[in-house]
């Protein structure tokens, strides 16, 4: 392990010294197209996401996005101070597959997170990944390319990370738009990016207290799955090359490295629960229940099979059922924050607000301040009549998260509720004009302004919107 001993210095000096190298190149190459500096590259950052997200789900529930941003972060905490923060993703795709995009944006594909076992296979996955972001691979091959247009080379870096086997569809879309179908695979990775990423990432994994193992068992899992024809190879494959050569290649490097491992401790409780949930509620539903029914006839006690078949009957509706195997769940693991916030969920989804309310206080307590939850909490309240409790709540929101516009939407809901009908408008336009829903926007804020003449913050929104529009 490298780690806060004489190590950590010559190993951060080492990556220093790839990075000072890759950032000469870019910032001593002509200022034209094809000369990706920081700043262009953050441009590039910016469109290649808007392509990723309007193509492909990605998903937004908080333990998946907090745990995939903390494992990732806590490899990045290996690095010296980097250009880019990272950030971290996980795609609702059943493909296997891993990119690392423009400025630091690493995303993971939910099937692939599925085949895994253990944290220190996804450890050793978004290592890699965030060795090709540090080395800035795609940044050099998008600088080797003749494209000129930065938004031409967002949509052909998205076309191509997003998979052109198993993932065609969104992928084809993408190229096509940005006219680039004929250049497809001139940012799949070569050779020596990938030789080079697995050194760099094992690096990294070491250093956090991973023992490398992970890397090979997720890349022996990618080349085993059974294909059965050209369309079908893993679009990890297309883009990263050469993988029975890594695969050799690593397995030597761990052999000769034992010395920098030291392994910690490390607890893959937190992934079985996000694996889980990713199977339950971002999979197929038949399959879904299928799996976990399954595994509940070969062990009726699997706390993970009862938490994954909860969910599914959520999803589909039964939640009376859910609750039945939510119970189980609640024996093994009452003080699991995540677990009582999910029981609650499923509470109020079945109308028994009084159980849900003690779910989402317990769970509230635990996660601190958590967007959702406390929304939930809100809800709860309002549910229940307790409307100056909700509309706190909702306030709270607002402030602490206002990207989350649906905070705004109910706290309209709530002021009506309780007889505020100039708040009701007031909030409700603003959820509306967030959506760039201007027509519905413009009818609330109107009619916000007859029940408080000239009011100044009323008058504000209604000038801006008129700009907006």
């Amino acid at each position: 392990m490298v780690l806060k001993n004489k190590k950590t210095g010559i190993f951060k000096k080492r990556i220093s010294v790839f990075l000072i190298f890759f950032l000469f190149l870019n910032f001593t190459v002509s200022n034209t197209a094809f000369g990706i500096s920081i700043k262009q590259e953050e441009e590039l950052a910016k469109s290649f996401l808007e392509s990723v997200f309007n193509h492909l789900v990605v998903i937004k529930d908080p333990l998946v996005v907090n745990y995939i941003n903390k494992v990732g972060n806590k490899l990045v905490a290996a690095l010296p101070p980097q250009p880019f923060k990272y950030h971290f993703y996980v795609i609702k795709q059943d493909v296997y597959n891993a990119f690392a995009g423009p400025g630091a944006n690493i995303f993971i594909n939910s099937g692939l997170v599925e085949a895994m076992e253990t944290e220190e296979e996804l450890a050793g996955i978004l290592g890699h990944e965030i060795a090709h972001a540090f080395c800035r691979h795609i940044s050099l091959r998008i600088k080797n390319s003749k494209k000129t247009n930065l938004a031409t080379l967002a949509g052909l870096a998205a076309g191509i990370l997003l998979g052109l086997g198993g993932s065609a569809d969104a992928a084809s879309a993408v190229i096509m738009s940005s006219m680039a179908a004929g250049k497809s695979y001139a940012l799949a990775y070569s050779r020596e990016n990938e030789m080079q990423a697995d050194q760099i990432g094992l690096e990294i994994v070491a250093s956090a207290g991973y023992d490398g193992t992970g890397l090979v068992k997720a890349l022996k899992k990618i080349r085993n799955k059974n294909w059965f024809g050209q369309e079908q190879i893993p679009t990890y494959l297309t883009t990263h090359p050469a993988t029975e050569d890594r695969i050799i290649s690593i397995g030597s490097w761990l052999e000769n490295n034992k010395h920098k491992i030291k392994k910690k401790e490390i607890d893959s409780f937190m992934f079985k629960i996000v694996q889980t949930k990713i199977s339950a509620k971002y999979t197929d539903k038949n399959i879904a229940l299928n799996k976990f029914y399954t595994a509940i006839r070969h062990d009726p006690d699997n706390i993970m099979a009862n938490y994954g078949l909860a969910l599914v009957l959520a999803r589909t509706g039964k939640n009376k059922e859910s609750i039945k195997y939510m119970k189980k769940v609640l024996e093994k693991m009452a003080f699991n924050p995540y677990i009582l916030k999910d029981t609650g969920k499923i509470y109020f989804s079945d109308g028994q607000y009084k159980k849900a309310l003690e779910c989402f206080k317990g769970a509230s307590v635990m996660l601190s301040y958590e967007p959702e939850c406390n929304l939930y909490l809100g809800r709860t309240f309002e549910a229940l009549g307790q409307f100056d409790k909700a509309i706190k709540l909702y306030q709270k929101n607002i402030s602490k998260s206002p990207k989350n516009i649906s905070a705004y939407y109910f706290l309209g809901h709530a002021s009506g509720q309780k007889g505020n009908m100039r708040d009701a408008h007031f909030y409700l336009g603003l959820y509306y004009k967030k959506r760039h829903d201007y027509e519905n926007a413009l009818f609330h804020l109107e009619k916000a302004l007859k029940y408080s003449k000239n009011d100044p913050e009323i008058k504000k929104e209604l000038k801006n919107l008129k700009i907006t529009k």
